[in-house]
């Protein structure tokens, strides 16, 4: 599962990213990947899952799609990332390839309101990790892959809760989601689709 070439670059993308931002390198140039105890989360969530398909909205580097990867690969699954970042869609596949798991993780370029309606698969969870405004719509459109029982995730729900407060709120007051707020890192909403 986290095999040496996994944790390496793994280890990698982190030493990058703490070097961005000592750097003060701003927002949209860095990658903006989640914290290490998130990516361990969502490894946790889906490697006891036998055939777990992943839909990763906004892929950036690929540090939360390796984790995803990891963690799909022992039971099957995989792992479809989207990401509209000419430079970062260069660097995912590098990393993608450097962990080994470019069997298991997929990219689709472009802007995620013109590809992924033209998806046709089924998931059973969605990492919402996008441009915080886009969420909303992101979250309808993602809603269309899904079945009774899937899993949204949506990421900076608590970093961000002056953009992405009324989400969370949106998605805790809809009867057909069972939605709670995990505060780990920089918040994390959790929505179950009930119907």
């Amino acid at each position: 599962m986290l095999d040496d070439r996994v944790r390496a670059t793994l280890d990698r993308l982190e030493r990058e990213d703490a070097d961005e931002r000592a750097r003060g390198v701003p927002a949209a140039e860095r990658a903006r990947q989640v914290a290490r105890t998130t990516g361990q989360f969502l490894f946790s969530l889906v490697a006891p899952q036998a055939d777990c398909e992943v839909l990763e909205l906004g892929g950036s580097r690929g540090y939360s799609t390796i984790w995803f990867g990891a963690g799909v690969r022992h039971l099957g699954g995989r792992v479809l990332s989207l990401e509209h970042d000419p430079r970062k869609i260069a660097a995912w596949r590098t990393n993608i390839a450097g962990a080994g798991l470019e069997e298991i993780c997929g990219l689709v370029e472009g802007d995620a309101f013109e590809t992924l309606p033209a998806i046709d698969d089924v998931f059973d969870i969605v990492f919402l990790d996008a441009e915080k405004d886009d969420y909303e719509r992101l979250f309808e459109l993602a809603r269309t892959k899904l079945e009774p029982g899937a899993l949204i995730v949506a990421d900076n729900v608590l970093s961000h809760e002056e953009t992405l407060g009324a989400y969370s709120r949106a998605r805790q007051a809809d009867p057909t989601l069972e939605s709670v707020t995990v505060p780990l890192d920089r918040g994390l909403e959790f929505s179950v689709l009930l119907r």
